[in-house]
């Protein structure tokens, strides 16, 4: 790295002293940056400060201030905490220039922030809504928006506490077979469906820069929303010249439920068991990334006792073999094979959720972490079959499992060579997880910036460099396998002691604001949390990798087979509870 790439992030405001100042907010460590100035100073943190990782995007909306924020959040591929930076625009013509060319990774993330908070991006060249539907009028994430049968701003519901009165807002508002809509939306059958013409229109304009000698015509196929490849009600559009993949557009927000705005009316706690509705595989990891977010906001408010932060670890390792061998599972699936991972991903992974069940009393929604440490410990006769399986079962299993499939011939020609994401192209699509790391990019936020006890523990950061669907599977492999390193250092090393010193429920998070996120099996899952001192949080914005990770797919599909796709996909992994949110 040259010397101008190492230059400090603080040189920002000396390099831009009319653009760029220091936000003075409280808990807010970045800077302001003018709108209009926004790509000049993007460009040099990419180009001279060594900020090349966009991750995070989001909007907020200030009302009481006459105000909408973008915030972004950099970082370096090389390892390190992030930059943010806030674009603050009127809230009457909320405009910020697009990023998309500079970072591609922006592309789903600014049209999310257009979507639910209605900030416009100047420049981006597919602007569409993408999580509500095309003829969905206003913008859900406003503060001022009312939803039909809205109660309260916020949870509890003056209807439910203290009194305990209970109603059902459905009976005082009846709506017999369809619901009332808020001023000014449209009905369903009022809805135009010719605005779907705004996805197709864009991929048939390519349809005349491709010259073939033989003249064809170009067909449009939708794979979904309901189809067993999409993993999910999920749907792409694909534009084909016979087999051939010219052009390809993910669908997505059939399941959204605007999980953002329920965290936002819920308190710190009540959020604690919808992030186990995210990625429904793994409730473990979404718990520790959530978890982490607040009690960076709390600080020296609350703290975690050893134990806890071992089961933590311990925990999110076990999740993250749980969704690994579950995702080669369905790849393989994806592929045509249906018994290898009936037999080896279910039943393993069968065994991990026994001791999930045992702990936190459930096996796929845990509801487990809290705020200063875990809801309890693990009984011990789930202790003792969790050491069986880190120690003996599980590495003999995963070995089996890779002599069977690693050098299957089949296995490779469907997956050598698909779908292939070089280093580069891996950082400016904001890929994390074992996408980023099958293309060459040693990124992983355990190393990179570790939180919890991770700095206690020797392992290695999985790294393949073909960057294809065949090393996205290989990635997952060296990843379970580091994992069981990991927690068999965890289960030598665990101490006794409490596992919680406060109770979760009575801690007041402080005015301020804080990005914390974790290494979770499928990449990086990050909230951005805005607190006004309130019990509830005033923004709660999740980047879900899923839904950052779909972004280059179509850069990975072009010029490939419609069965390819299906390859490239299943390699992604993603799950629609955390895409759609």
């Amino acid at each position: 790295m040259s010397e101008q790439t190492k230059a400090p992030a603080s040189d920002l405001a000396t390099r831009f002293p009319d653009a760029v100042k220091a936000d003075e907010r409280k808990g807010f460590e970045g800077y302001l940056v003018e709108a209009k100035n926004l790509l000049e100073v993007a460009q040099t943190l990419r180009d001279e400060m060594g900020y090349d990782y966009l991750s995070s995007v989001t909007g907020v909306d200030y009302p009481d201030e006459n105000k909408q924020e973008v915030v972004y959040h950099f970082f370096k591929s090389t390892g390190g905490t992030y930059l943010p930076l806030s674009v603050q625009v009127p809230r009457e013509n909320p405009v910020v220039p697009s990023l998309i060319n500079l970072f591609p990774s922006v592309d789903f993330q600014e049209r999310e922030a257009w979507d639910l908070v209605g900030i416009q991006f100047s420049g981006h060249p597919d602007l569409r809504r993408i999580l509500m539907w095309d003829g969905f009028e206003g913008h859900p994430l406003r503060k001022d928006y009312k939803e039909a049968f809205f109660q309260d701003e916020k949870k509890p519901f003056s209807n439910r506490w203290p009194d305990g009165k209970v109603f059902r807002y459905e009976d005082k508002n009846p709506y017999g077979k369809n619901v009332v809509y808020p001023p000014g939306m449209k009905r369903i059958e009022e809805y135009d469906p010719s605005v779907e013409n705004l996805l197709y229109s864009e991929m048939n304009n390519l349809a005349g820069n491709k010259v073939d000698e033989l003249h064809t015509d170009f067909v449009m196929v939708n794979l979904g929303p309901q189809h067993p490849s999409t993993h999910g009600v999920f749907r792409m559009a694909v534009l084909l010249d016979g087999e051939e993949v010219v052009s390809l557009k993910p669908v997505m927000g059939y399941l959204h439920r605007n999980h953002e705005k329920i965290g936002e009316r819920n308190t710190y706690p009540a959020n604690m068991p919808f992030t186990d509705r995210l990625d429904y595989l793994s409730s473990m990891a979404n718990n520790f990334a959530y978890a982490v977010a607040v009690e960076k906001l709390l600080g020296k408010k609350v703290e975690v006792p050893e134990r806890a932060e071992y089961l933590r670890v311990i925990m999110a390792e076990l999740n993250r073999i749980v969704n690994h061998i579950w995702a080669i599972g369905f790849l393989l699936n994806d592929l045509g094979a249906f018994f290898t991972p009936a037999l080896y991903a279910i039943v393993e992974r069968e065994l991990i959720l026994d001791i999930f069940e045992a702990t936190a009393g459930s096996r796929m929604m845990c509801n487990y972490y809290r705020f200063g440490g875990v809801a309890r410990d693990v009984p011990p006769d789930a202790f003792a079959k969790m050491k069986d399986l880190v120690f003996e079962r599980l590495p003999r299993k995963i070995d089996e499992l890779d002599t069977y499939l690693t050098d299957n011939e089949i296995i490779g020609e469907r997956t050598k060579g698909v779908g292939v994401l070089s280093p580069e192209e891996a950082i400016a699509y904001g890929a994390s997880g074992p996408v980023l790391r099958a293309s060459g990019v040693p990124y992983d936020i355990r190393r990179a910036e570790p939180y919890g006890i991770y700095d206690h523990f020797d392992f290695d950061v999985a790294v393949r460099y073909h960057g294809d669907s065949y090393d996205r599977y290989i990635i997952r492999m060296d990843e379970v396998r580091q994992s069981l390193r990991i927690l068999q250092q965890a289960l030598r090393e665990i101490p006794e002691g409490p596992v919680l010193l406060k109770n979760p429920y009575s801690i007041r998070v402080p005015e301020g604001e804080a990005y914390g996120r974790a290494e979770v099996p499928k990449g990086e899952l990050g909230f951005y949390i805005v607190s006004d001192g309130s019990a509830n949080p005033y923004r709660y914005h999740i980047h879900a990798p899923s839904f950052v990770n779909i972004t280059a797919l179509e850069k990975m599909s072009i010029g490939m087979k419609v069965a390819d796709v299906v390859a490239i996909l299943g390699s992604i992994d993603i799950v629609l509870g955390e895409l759609d949110r």
